[in-house]
């Protein structure tokens, strides 16, 4: 019953191994970008950058205006916080 427990727990142990070695070397693989930096001239290099890693849009805005009646209720406790210390008086 013993040796029995002990091949479970090391076929676990390897079946736990080989998956960690995969998902460590899994990123690697897609990470692969061109080489641009091998490119002498400036603006093929700069292509080549933009090629690779295109600018991330801006999340679109959500559905919170001034024309829907929202109100923020912190915004004005921080308006008087900071007037609050504004007006301390450092070395009177």
């Amino acid at each position: 019953m013993f040796s029995m427990k002990m091949a479970r727990t090391g076929t676990w142990t390897v079946a736990l191994f080989l998956a960690s070695a995969l998902s460590a070397a899994t990123p690697a693989a897609f990470a692969a970008a061109p080489n641009c930096r091998a490119i002498e001239s400036t603006s093929a290099r700069l292509s080549c950058y933009d090629a690779a890693f295109p600018p991330k849009r801006k999340p679109a805005e959500t559905g919170i205006d001034s024309s829907s009646g929202y109100k923020d209720p912190f915004l004005a406790e921080e308006a008087r916080t900071a007037a609050k210390l504004k007006n301390i008086c450092r070395g009177c």
